[in-house]
């Protein structure tokens, strides 16, 4: 009993410790950078802060356009986030290891952290319709926006609970060397990720690779 306490409190403990990181970096860049502002080397050239924002998930995935594929999405991740939650909990009543508990819930907490975007974000922000993040063609709702000194009506994105964007900034900028057939030259992984990306792709990964220490099969 008192080492499936542990477990519990250790899974909470790192799901609230990533959120809060996730969450303090996405408000820290949203309110400090510009949508037009250049990426900044974190890392030498290879490893920079771009700010954008998308209407996907991670690594602006999306699930169609327009508002039932954003609503699609939200309600997707919400049914996510509650399976991998429950599938947590009887993990852990039914003995999981440390191991196992540790990356199901760097999952869990990316999972959350996105979601958490796109539930309160705009209620928590202006929304600026001229922000190029937020425009979507084919919504029917129209904004008048004043670009480059020329007014013009611009179709934007639905707002408020669920339709919120999700805010990156981390990108790698390594390219394939040329002659490697048909890649030589463009961006090895060009997409722009979060912190809750970065822990949904390391909790994956992780268990793919033990995956059978994890779900050993019976005899």
């Amino acid at each position: 009993m008192a080492v499936m306490k542990k477990h519990f409190l250790l899974s909470l403990g790192i799901i609230i410790l990533l959120l809060i990181i996730d969450q303090a970096v996405k408000i820290w860049v949203k309110t400090s950078f510009h949508y037009s502002d250049p990426s900044i080397p974190l890392i030498g050239q290879w490893f920079r802060l771009n700010y954008v924002e998308n209407q996907g998930m991670a690594f602006g995935a999306t699930l169609g356009g327009g508002m039932w594929g954003k609503l699609l999405l939200s309600v997707f991740r919400v049914v996510a986030i509650s399976f991998i939650g429950y599938y947590i909990y009887k993990r852990i009543r039914n003995g999981a290891s440390k191991e196992f508990i540790i990356v199901a819930s760097l999952v869990l907490a990316g999972a959350i952290g996105n979601l958490l975007d796109s539930m309160f974000y705009d209620f928590i922000f202006e929304f600026d319709a001229c922000v190029p993040f937020n425009h979507l063609d084919g919504s029917g709702i129209v904004a008048t926006c004043e670009i480059f000194g020329y007014v013009d009506e611009i179709e934007v994105r639905h707002q408020g609970f669920l339709f919120g964007n999700v805010v990156d900034m981390f990108q790698f900028y390594v390219s394939w060397p040329s002659w490697v057939p048909w890649l030589g030259g463009s961006q090895v992984f060009p997409a722009v990720w979060n912190v809750a990306d970065g822990a949904i792709s390391v909790g994956v990964i992780y268990v793919l690779f033990r995956q059978k220490h994890f779900f050993p099969k019976e005899a």
